[in-house]
């Protein structure tokens, strides 16, 4: 994926060209649109990325920004204007709601939330002024999966964009292009970085007419990102693959062993065929991904946060797709206009590649001394 073409001593990696300014021998060079013209327009590595994420999620255009919450953004902005109204998804990445309620809502577009559940009866949210429909799927909290290819079809028919956060699959397990979506997001800080190292973002489009929207709005916004970044996140496409799949097979299997953990009310992992959106995973999913989402027993919150600090191969921190595991407490940051009804505490997981058995030796010895007793 994105190698170079290959003549006598060609390098198998691009080059890294760091420079802000681009020198013409000819005056009219600078005006006559053939050329790049300066260093926020890309370089060698930064063709060589938008090509591999073309070729990964199957679109024509790819955006490259400085991280994923830039690529949900952009692709926002570029497809709403004031008087617009935009669907988005109830389970949907917290940052992107805090912008579409803060930042979009000064610029005039209407926001409203939708449950994930719906499928083709979204329908009854359209208005006339509808413009896009932001989609995460699965939600990267709740695990809570949309019926893509019924949205994508009513979007379709009343000329509806639609955007799909594709980041918990990593583009490698799931297609929303295939199924209908206009543009694909990812954090490529996730998986493509792959060592926490790097914040990255990528927006790929199912056409020119909205590659070229995306395109323009992030030269009018001074979108750019660093060749070395870029560097980066395009040498993490050479491992995804086995790195991905080591994850997965991980977190499924502590899924599966958590289950029946009298202290865990709720295991939440699209593979499993107790998830409510199961089937409609194993329709439009070839895999399942690293995270997932556990609910305790009811307790209180001193408790949930003592088993998480009890932890010592979890660390606590936000992301996921990086080699280590991590753990967070999803109560404090869950803000739904619909109640998915828990039940309990909500912790998400992430793993990274640790020995699977010692990850869950690590969580079944803090859920020994998690306190019930306190609830009754």
């Amino acid at each position: 994926m994105a190698r170079p073409k290959i003549k006598a001593g060609t390098s198998v990696n691009p080059k890294i060209t760091r420079s802000s300014t681009l020198l013409f021998d000819k005056a009219d060079d600078l005006y006559n649109g053939k050329h790049r013209i300066y260093g926020r327009h890309g370089s060698e590595v930064h063709d060589a990325l938008e090509k591999a994420f073309c070729t990964l999620e199957g679109g024509v255009a790819c955006t490259l920004t400085p991280s994923g919450l830039a690529a949900n953004t952009l692709s926002i902005l570029a497809n709403t204007k004031t008087g617009d109204h935009i669907l988005v998804s109830d389970s949907s990445y917290g940052p992107v709601r805090n912008f579409c309620n803060n930042l979009l809502e000064r610029f005039g577009v209407e926001t409203e939330y939708f449950p994930p559940s719906l499928g083709g009866d979204i329908e009854s949210y359209v208005k006339d002024n509808t413009r896009l429909i932001v989609l995460e799927s699965p939600g990267s909290l709740s695990m809570e999966i949309q019926d893509l290819p019924a949205i994508t079809a009513l979007a379709q028919s009343r000329g509806i964009t639609t955007v799909v956060d594709n980041t918990w699959s990593a583009g490698l397990v799931y297609n929303p292009l295939k199924l209908g979506a206009d543009i694909v997001v990812h954090s490529a800080t996730k998986y493509y970085g792959g060592h926490s190292d790097v914040l990255y973002g990528a927006v790929i489009s199912a056409d020119k007419k909205h590659g070229e929207l995306v395109r323009k709005t992030a030269v009018a916004l001074g979108n750019s990102s660093s060749p070395d970044d870029t560097y980066v996140v395009l040498r993490g496409f050479r491992s995804v693959i086995p790195r991905f799949e080591k994850q997965a097979k991980t977190a499924l299997s502590i899924a599966n062993e958590l289950a029946n953990h009298p202290k865990i009310k709720r295991v939440i992992h699209p593979a499993r065929a107790d998830h409510p959106d199961h089937k409609i995973w194993a329709r439009d999913f070839s895999g399942s991904a690293c995270l997932f989402s556990i609910v305790l027993e009811p307790c209180p919150e001193a408790e949930v946060l003592a088993f998480l600090d009890r932890l010592k191969l979890f660390a606590k921190g936000f992301s996921f797709g990086g080699y280590e595991s991590l753990i967070i407490h999803c109560d404090p940051q869950l803000n739904r206009n619909f109640n998915p009804g828990f039940g309990g505490p909500l912790i998400r997981l992430a793993c990274g590649l640790e020995d699977g058995e010692d990850l869950l030796a690590d969580l079944c010895a803090s859920l020994e001394e998690l306190n019930l007793d306190q609830m009754a």
